[in-house]
């Protein structure tokens, strides 16, 4: 119950920032009408993706591996406490090097949550990522934010919004819930589902449950 408790106040805070992001990005939508729609850029696209340790690293690289080389430069971020994951997106980095230019950099903000984390300390570590999320997402100013389930890609998505919001630059947020949610979504999940432009999940349940959701069959 108290891991519970920890993992809904850690995300809390985000949520709420979320919901007013929401409301002011329509107030914008409704009043600037095309200028804000999604995929109307040709050429290359500048890619956020968000990895997240251990199954959620593996699934993301798999989806990158199907993308063509349109989508560059790649901008992985992690979170500062994970050790494994970079070494991954390098492997596979170097994998691509042989038919692509190398064009991808990697970032740590702080994890939103960490496992067995107090409630009262996981608000510090979400604001705490939020505010690391803004200035780096600010100053990428991605065309895509590319998400799969961890907790980071919270206040990174919230920070794309914002982009829209202030009428910087249009994100379009794809997220894909992970092969693991076969009949409910993760806690990302459930938040983004609300904001993402597009939400895919890999299970027929899911998608039952979900309208909006986008369902493909398998994608990892």
């Amino acid at each position: 119950m108290g891991l519970l408790c920890g993992a809904v106040c850690g995300v809390i805070v985000t949520g709420i920032i979320l919901i007013t992001v929401f409301i002011l990005r329509l107030y914008v939508t409704l009043r600037h009408g095309s200028e804000h729609k999604p995929g109307q850029k040709k050429g290359s696209l500048s890619v956020l993706v968000v990895a997240g340790s251990g199954g959620h690293t593996t699934e993301i690289i798999r989806l990158m591996g199907g993308l063509s080389q349109s989508y560059n430069p790649r901008h992985y971020v992690i979170a500062d406490t994970d050790q494994m994951s970079e070494e991954k997106i390098r492997v596979f980095e170097a994998e691509r090097e042989k038919t692509d230019l190398p064009q991808f950099s990697l970032h740590r903000i702080p994890r939103s949550r960490e496992v067995r984390q107090s409630w009262s300390s996981s608000v510090r570590s979400s604001l705490s990522a939020l505010l690391s999320s803004v200035p780096l997402v600010f100053r990428l100013q991605p065309d895509v934010i590319l998400c799969n389930g961890p907790g980071t890609c919270v206040p990174l998505c919230a920070a794309g919004l914002l982009l829209g919001v202030l009428g910087v630059k249009k994100v379009v947020i794809v997220y894909v819930e992970s092969i693991c949610r076969v009949e409910t979504l993760s806690l990302s999940g459930k938040i983004l589902y609300y904001f993402a432009d597009y939400f895919f999940v890999q299970w027929v349940p899911l998608k039952d449950k979900y309208p909006k959701a986008i369902y493909l069959g398998r994608l990892v």
